[in-house]
């Protein structure tokens, strides 16, 4: 496998974002109010620590507020919580509850962590067409996770023929959102000449996208090319 199976969350939107110091006192006038998206923002924002302590246990009690009242996003992050352990027990059961919860009112994400658990068995029976119908059904919505996921079943032959055509296909879908593991998988695939014809130069063209992208993996191997003597060479 070229890399890790990706969970999806809303939560990385939040990674680099500031939060102004009124637009939390709002959030959190809101989420009192009983405000299900903003219970689920609160939520994401104790889970991330921005612009307040890290604190799993709020983020928890936030999220199950929102999704009491059916918030999928909520529901979906719930369900990370207990697939990762954060700050409750791992429990994977528990994890596809929520998940299925929120997959099943069209979440992409959820239908993403959905698709991971029949894939790698946690909390269920291995199920690989299962887990491929719930990776198409948040690629469908452009999910970009679920994208990259599908690829790597296809380049692995994971519960499926090896398909490098179709691999690349779902690559360059995840790619062109800025999707690193995408780009470095498509960098990886030129290098090998895996379904296309080698080519080093193409390949760093990509490493370089991931590694912009802070993909340490694209970065590695932007330097071994370059070390190799591939790309532009620095004049005498």
């Amino acid at each position: 496998m070229l890399s890790a199976i990706l969970l999806s969350s809303s939560v990385k939107a939040y990674c680099d974002t500031v939060i102004a110091p009124q637009q939390l006192l709002d959030w959190k006038a809101a989420a009192a109010q009983g405000d299900a998206a903003a219970q689920n923002k609160l939520g994401l924002i104790y889970s991330m620590g921005q612009g307040v302590r890290q604190d799993y246990a709020e983020a928890l009690s936030w999220y199950k507020l929102g999704a009491a009242q059916g918030n999928a996003s909520a529901q979906n992050n719930i369900g990370i919580f207990y697939s990762e352990g954060l700050g409750v027990n791992q429990n994977y059961i528990e994890a596809m509850k929520w998940y299925q919860l929120a997959a099943n009112k069209g979440d992409a994400d959820a239908a993403v962590n959905l698709g991971i658990m029949y894939l790698e068995g946690q909390g269920v029976r291995k199920d690989y067409p299962e887990a491929m119908k719930w990776f198409k059904i948040s690629a469908d919505q452009g999910n970009a996770n679920a994208q990259v996921n599908i690829g790597w079943m296809y380049h692995d032959g994971t519960g499926i023929a090896r398909d490098y055509a179709e691999a690349m296909k779902w690559f360059l879908l995840a790619a062109a959102q800025g999707q690193e593991q995408a780009q470095f998988s498509i960098g990886d695939m030129y290098e090998k000449g895996e379904g296309v014809k080698q080519d080093f130069n193409v390949a760093m063209e990509w490493y370089k996208k991931a590694c912009d992208k802070g993909s340490r993996a694209g970065c590695i191997s932007l330097q071994k090319l370059k070390a190799a003597g591939y790309g532009p060479q620095p004049l005498p």
